[in-house]
């Protein structure tokens, strides 16, 4: 496990990483005024850009599903990643070395330029055998996806390649771009020999393997010709980079509409992914090599954001809350097999889980040729409950018409309905196997009631963990733990009832704390910095500016940019209203001038101001009203008094503005 990242890394990281270029690479941006840029949510369908990024700011919001945050936070919403690896992954793109406390280090065990280098090679190998398709011997290979419907395009765009025959044909090729042998073997694109290393993949059919943030960590590769004596398929051995049970095939591709539609369909192969992108089910991956796993789970978990305690539950639209994981299987044994794995993961999950089976045992490659787009399609919309496929899976392979089968099948399939992840289910499930067994309902019941639950592989049940959601929806926390997988669950994070947006105080209000969070710097430290903390009526926006007085007002704010001065506010802030605070860094200002937004910002102050001295001068007022100058004349006099001051300084104020 590797150290908690030392917080002057992250600050740096976050402070030397351009937000509207990582978030450029996701979201067509467009000028929205001074300072600000907006663009499609990719996070929601819309058709109307809702999406804001503030660059001075470092920060992002959309105002339509409400999501925001820093660049971390959304590299680790856009890209499935932990904040650890978001902030490695942002640092490897600005050139920083991370230092870890506790004297850890990166989990990657490899110096952060070693690394680049076999991420380096292993570019430049895809872009080899993706050249080397098109070479006269690689008809074999053309040959094989045409006759799988595949187009020259569907290549280009799946990064599939050709591994030529020969014993060293990438090999010469990678060491004449400088890199060495330790380099390759490291990366696993040679095989050591006897006399000496030669090319890993020949004569082969070969896919890309990306991670989510899109950079090629190894390779799967399909044998062509019948004198290869290797394996059908062969992928790239483990190695720093590349982990088979840390990665899914087409998560590169799959990533934003996963995060989108909140649904994933994990198929069997290469070609499938293919198939099924090509056919309109732009969410599907495949494991590589592995059966899928605790890992590939908190990857899926991740894009989906299943957090919600109420995850699980389909409603009578076909829809499910928390999302869907629909697993395509062959319907043979070896399908049902995988069919109890996938069961075992289901914990993992708050989404609903489904399996696919295609009842004549096509794939989805086949099913593509077979039907077109709309059979694939109609395969994942036909998917039923992973329960009850495996439930009925259990008990078909005993002879129901005597009474030892059902028994068997009873026993064989109680501890199933008892692993159901959900409660209210297994009583369910357990009426529906009475049915399907045909015995008694209260003799399935015990039977359930006393089963144990299947264990999972690794004999531990991991439950989506809320900090994951909190930090996916951006809550500004400057570090997060490493071990961020593991957390259990905590206690739901209270929220604060917005403001109305027609109420012109509380509108007045926000426009304050909108341009002192945006343009500090432009304003009158001394003046906004003694409003005492009944200046902000409204509730949420008094709970923001205690976070600002906390940060030390904009006294502080004039010593540091813009992006640490929303940062340090965010830290002064209590969970719920750190989305708030992002939203008003970054909410566009109406003066898109910029000789003008100085004044905008001021005068939006001094209104705010204004508003402050009529309040507490229409207090004075009632006060001297209730007070007897008789009975008491001494009260009577320092109330007139203040009330004279207050609305001198209101005059002064008015004054200089006009």
């Amino acid at each position: 496990m590797a150290g908690r990242i030392r917080r002057e890394d992250v600050d740096a990281v976050r402070d030397r990483t351009r937000i509207e270029e990582i978030v450029g690479q996701h979201v067509t941006l467009r000028t929205a005024g001074v300072g600000s840029m907006k663009g499609l949510c990719p996070f929601h369908d819309e058709r109307t850009p809702s999406f804001h990024v503030r660059p001075q700011v470092g920060r992002w919001h959309c105002f339509g599903c409400g999501e925001g945050g820093d660049v971390i936070s959304f590299v680790q919403k856009v890209d499935g990643l932990g904040f650890t690896e978001a902030v490695e992954y942002l640092a490897g793109r600005v050139g920083i070395q991370l230092q870890y406390e506790d004297g850890g280090g990166p989990r990657t065990r490899e110096e952060p330029g070693r690394r680049q280098r076999l991420l380096d090679a292993n570019r430049q190998a895809s872009a080899f055998y993706t050249e080397q398709l098109v070479s006269a011997g690689a008809a074999t290979a053309r040959t094989f996806l045409a006759e799988r419907s595949f187009e020259r395009a569907d290549a280009e765009t799946f990064g599939v390649g050709y591994a030529p025959q020969g014993w060293d044909n990438l090999h010469r090729h990678l060491r004449g771009r400088g890199f060495t042998d330790a380099e390759l073997l490291a990366a696993g694109l040679v095989t050591q020999g006897q006399r000496g290393v030669y090319d890993r993949f020949r004569g082969r059919l070969v896919w890309p393997i990306r991670d989510v943030t899109g950079e090629v960590v190894g390779f799967g590769a399909r044998r062509l010709f019948d004198e290869d004596q290797g394996p059908k398929y062969l992928n790239t051995p483990e190695t720093t980079l590349y982990k088979k049970s840390q990665v899914l095939y087409g998560i590169d591709l799959a990533k934003r509409e996963i995060a989108k539609q909140r649904r994933a369909v994990v198929v069997e192969g290469y070609t499938d992914v293919m198939a099924a992108h090509l056919s309109g089910v732009t969410t599907a991956v495949a494991t590589c090599g592995t059966a899928f796993g605790s890992d590939h789970a908190r990857i899926v978990r991740r894009l989906l954001g299943d957090t919600s305690a109420g995850g699980g539950v389909q409603l009578a639209s076909g829809q499910s809350v928390g999302g869907e994981v629909i697993f395509t299987f062959d319907g043979d044994a070896a399908g049902q097999k995988a069919a109890l794995r996938a069961f075992g993961e289901d914990q993992r999950f708050y989404a609903q889980t489904f399996v696919a089976v295609e009842p004549t045992g096509k794939d989805p490659c086949e099913l593509r040729l077979a039907g077109g787009p709309e059979a694939v399609r109609a395969l994942v919309d036909g998917r039923q409950p992973l329960f009850e496929f495996v439930i009925r899976s259990t008990i078909t392979r005993y002879d129901l018409g005597t009474p030892e089968g059902r028994v068997g099948a009873l026993r064989e399939a109680a501890p199933v309905v008892a692993g159901i992840r959900d409660a209210a289910l297994r009583p369910e499930y357990a009426r529906l196997l009475a049915g399907w067994l045909g015995m008694d309902s209260d003799t399935v019941r015990r039977a359930v009631s006393s089963a144990k639950p299947p264990r999972l592989a690794d004999d531990r049940i991991e439950r989506p963990s809320r900090q994951d959601g909190r930090a996916q929806q951006g809550s500004g926390a400057r570090q997060g733990d490493p071990a961020d997988d593991a957390r259990p669950a905590a206690t739901p994070v209270p929220t604060l009832v917005r403001p109305n947006p027609r109420d012109p105080v509380a509108a007045r209000e926000r426009q304050a704390l909108e341009v002192v969070l945006q343009v500090p710097h432009a304003l009158d430290a001394a003046q906004f910095d003694a409003l005492g903390p009944e200046t902000f009526a409204v509730p949420a926006w008094r709970a923001v500016h205690d976070a600002v007085r906390a940060a030390g007002g904009l006294t502080a704010a004039a010593a540091q940019p813009e992006s640490a001065w929303v940062e340090l506010v965010g830290e002064q802030a209590p969970e719920p209203v750190r989305p708030l605070i992002t939203e008003l860094a970054v909410t566009p200002l109406p003066e898109d001038r910029p000789d003008a937004l100085a004044s905008y910002a001021q005068g939006v102050v001094r209104s705010l101001v204004d508003l402050g001295l009529t309040r507490r001068i229409a207090d004075l007022r009632g006060r001297l009203q209730r007070t007897d100058p008789a009975a008491d004349a001494d009260g009577y006099a320092r109330t007139f008094q203040a009330l004279l001051e207050l609305e001198h300084e209101r005059r002064l104020l008015r004054e200089s503005v006009a």
